[in-house]
C-alpha cells in the first residue's frame, strides 16, 4: 500500500494530477479499516493522506455563508458555539456519527466523498443549501450537494480534485429538524434518516436510506410550498413516492422505511407552523 503525505495543498493536487493510478484522498480515515476486510483493493490501492494541509482545517465565517474546511470534524462542530447557535441541526447530526472517537477524527467532507445513502451529515448540509468546493490544478469548481451524487456511492468529483471545502449559505430559518431512525440510540446506522429547513426560500426536504443516494425530496418540497402542512401522513404518500425508492435489505424493510419516513416527516412539517 502506498500512503503519500503532503504538506502543502499545491503538492496534494499535484500527486492527484500525475499518479498513474488514482490515489484515494484519506482525511479522518474512520471508513478504512471498516473497508479492509471486504474489500482486497483497499490493502493495495494508493491513498494520499490530507492531515498536514492545515490550510484544509477549520471552520471560517462571512457575511454569508459558514465555510468547512475538508478537514472540518464532526467534533469541531459540536464544540464550536456559534454553529451550534445558528446552525442547531448539524450539532444534532454530528453527535449521531459514532462515539466520540469517529467524531473526533471523521470529516464532513469525508461523509460526502463517501457517498453513503443512510449517511448523516449529508441530509443536515443539503437541506441547508450547501455548495462543494473542488479544487484540482486546473483550478476551483463548485457543485450543489443535491447535484452532487449521480449514483450509488457516485459523486461528481474527479480523479485530479479534491472536495477542499463545503459552503453553507447563511439564512434566517424558521424551521431545522433532523431525524435519524436506528436500532439504537446512537451508534448505528440510519433505517431511515431526514433532515428539513425552512426559510424564506421555501422548504428543503431532504431523506436518507431510502435510494440509492442521499435525496432531495422535491415533489414533497411542492406539496407543502402549494399546498401547505399535510392533515395526516397519509398525506405525502403520493409526494413521497415519486420522490424516494426504498429497498428491503439487511437493516429494515422498505415498506417499514416508507411509513417511517412519512410520520417522521409529518411531524417534522407539523412544528414548523402554517
Amino acid at each position: 500500500m502506498k500512503v503519500e503525505r503532503p504538506r502543502a495543498l499545491a503538492a496534494a493536487l499535484g500527486l492527484l494530477g500525475d499518479a498513474a493510478a488514482p490515489l484515494v484522498p484519506l482525511a479522518g480515515g474512520t471508513d478504512l479499516l471498516v473497508h479492509w476486510p471486504v474489500r482486497p483493493d483497499a490493502r493495495t490501492r494508493g491513498y494520499l493522506d490530507l492531515q498536514r494541509l492545515d490550510e484544509l482545517r477549520g471552520i471560517r465565517w462571512s457575511e454569508d455563508a459558514l465555510e468547512l474546511g475538508a478537514l472540518a470534524t464532526y467534533w469541531d462542530v459540536i464544540t464550536d458555539s456559534r454553529v451550534g447557535a445558528e446552525f442547531p441541526i448539524l450539532v444534532e447530526a454530528a453527535r449521531q456519527v459514532g462515539a466520540i472517537q469517529i467524531q473526533s477524527r471523521g470529516t464532513w467532507a469525508g461523509n460526502v466523498a463517501n457517498g453513503s445513502p443512510a449517511a448523516d451529515g449529508v441530509p443536515v448540509l443539503m437541506a441547508f443549501g450547501a455548495v462543494i468546493v473542488l479544487e484540482s490544478r486546473q483550478g476551483r469548481r463548485e457543485v450543489p450537494l443535491d447535484a452532487y451524487y449521480s449514483g450509488y456511492r457516485e459523486g461528481a468529483r474527479r480523479e485530479a480534485e479534491l472536495i477542499v471545502a463545503i459552503r453553507i449559505p447563511r439564512r434566517a430559518h424558521a424551521l431545522q429538524r433532523f431525524v435519524k431512525v436506528g436500532p439504537r440510540r446512537a451508534q448505528a446506522i440510519a433505517k431511515v434518516g431526514l433532515a428539513v429547513a425552512r426559510s424564506e426560500e421555501g422548504w428543503r426536504v431532504v431523506a436518507a436510506s431510502v435510494a440509492p443516494t442521499v435525496r432531495r425530496c422535491r415533489a414533497v418540497e411542492r406539496r407543502l410550498e402549494e399546498r401547505g402542512l399535510p392533515g395526516s401522513p397519509e398525506e405525502l404518500d403520493d409526494a413521497l413516492r415519486a420522490d424516494v425508492a426504498p429497498i428491503d435489505d439487511l437493516r429494515s424493510t422498505a415498506d417499514y422505511r416508507a411509513r417511517v419516513l412519512a410520520r417522521v416527516l409529518f411531524d417534522a412539517t407539523r412544528k414548523g407552523g402554517a
